[in-house]
């Protein structure tokens, strides 16, 4: 070999020591916010009969709700209810980049493949599914769908399919495959996303729901090959490596309305010392026990208390079915209303505050002003309380009555749960 020859192979050899000894390039971690705004074009306001009928199915719970909605005077309650609510409009000044006219009531942005579709936050569910072009246009109906053949990105998963069922018979399923999911300006590129090919009557008329971006623990994920589940890994835990922190919070406003941020707690948000708790994720939910509760700071036992999951993708605070019985107990004219699906009251009627259990070392106050969920009559002289009962169907389900009045984060590095009261 030449002195040249040799000169030049060590130098190369010198060169591609440097490279292998070079520190690999950090990945840049970050936080994001996604919004939770009012559609100023919803064609109605909120509902009390709608919001239990919706968590019921969610979690297969089946009870006197259930049984009064199948008799005629339940649907007519239903028909008068969705007409003499009012539609509301946004007030928060948030602007968020939405796709052209959509029935849903809250807008969260969320781009997947190129196409923007509002999609709700669901700490219940571990799915990122949408309605589809696959669908037939009457399935579609004033939802956003997703068009498969309009992304360049998207993949098909061959074979793959997912379903949801529910207890009533009622359901979603469709075709599986990946695309690029950005949320927030952070991107994951080869996310699993779910489309929908058939959904049923029930979701073609819940036009609050185009679709849901899933952020329980990623074994609820209904993925499967066709004989056996193969759980996808939901977008929180894939985007959860290049976040400043393992967190995603949940900050909503009385209106419902409100903020999502992920990698990030504001302190400013709630007072005094955030509380942590721990959570069964063996179950796939944000699970935690909840045997106390305290009406008007009465502290009482909920002896055979239910476990209870925090879920964003509810919008009461569904306790046992005692709880709610002792709570209103102390709610002047309050009755139990089956043709209306549960507890309603006067207006004009003062409520007390409500407490329950996030473990067995925070207690979770709601103010009794901010309890009332909907009115009922077109006068607004009866209203529809935010805390209703489960019909003993043993779980609690925590919802947006108790996120309104508290600020929650969710940890899925410790898989656990902080609370901090939000300022009044």
């Amino acid at each position: 070999m030449s002195t040249i020859s040799a000169r030049i192979c060590l130098l190369v050899a010198l060169l591609a020591a440097v490279v292998l000894a070079a520190p690999a390039p950090k990945i840049q971690k970050r936080s994001f916010k996604v919004p939770r705004s009012l559609n100023p074009n919803h064609p109605r306001g909120l509902n009390g009969m709608d919001a239990m009928r919706k968590v019921y199915q969610k979690f297969g719970f089946t009870g006197g709700f259930i049984a009064a909605q199948k008799s005629q005077g339940g649907i007519e309650a239903l028909r008068i209810n969705a007409a003499n609510t009012t539609s509301r409009t946004n007030t928060t000044g948030t602007v968020a980049a939405n796709p052209g006219p959509n029935a849903a009531l809250f807008l969260s942005p969320v781009n997947v493949g190129g196409q923007m579709l509002n999609l709700d936050f669901d700490s219940g569910s571990s799915d990122l599914w949408m309605f589809s072009t696959q669908l037939p246009q009457s399935s579609i109906g004033g939802h956003a769908a997703f068009d498969a053949t309009k992304s360049t990105t998207f993949k098909a998963t061959t074979g793959a399919q997912w379903s949801i069922s529910y207890g009533d018979g009622s359901g979603a399923k469709g075709v599986v495959g990946t695309d690029v999911v950005n949320i927030g300006g952070v991107t994951v590129q080869n996310q699993t996303v779910e489309l929908a090919t058939a959904v049923s009557q029930s979701f073609i008329q819940d036009t609050n729901t185009d679709g849901l971006v899933g952020l329980a623990f990623s074994k609820l994920n209904t993925v499967n090959d066709g004989t056996k589940k193969t759980p996808a890994k939901t977008f929180f835990d894939n985007v959860m490596p290049n976040l400043d922190m393992p967190v995603f919070t949940a900050d909503l406003d009385p209106d419902g309305t409100g903020v999502y941020e992920f990698g990030k707690i504001d302190q400013s948000k709630f007072t005094g010392q955030m509380a942590w708790i721990p959570v069964n994720a063996t179950t796939g939910f944000w699970q935690f026990p909840s045997t106390k509760f305290a009406v008007g700071g009465q502290m009482m036992t909920n002896t055979a208390g239910s476990q209870a999951i925090a879920d964003t993708g509810t919008s009461l605070l569904l306790v046992d079915q005692n709880v709610a019985d002792s709570y209103y107990a102390k709610v002047q004219g309050a009755q139990n209303n089956a043709q209306v699906g549960g507890y309603i009251y006067p207006c004009s009627a003062t409520l007390p505050d409500m407490s329950v259990a996030i473990g067995d070392t925070y207690m979770a106050t709601i103010p009794g002003n901010m309890i009332t969920f909907a009115t009922v009559d077109a006068a607004n002289t009866t209203c529809f309380g935010g805390i209703q009962g489960n019909g003993g169907a043993g779980l609690q389900i925590y919802g947006d009555t108790m996120f309104k009045a508290q600020f929650v984060a969710f940890n899925g590095g410790n898989q656990s749960l902080g609370f901090g009261a939000k300022p009044t």
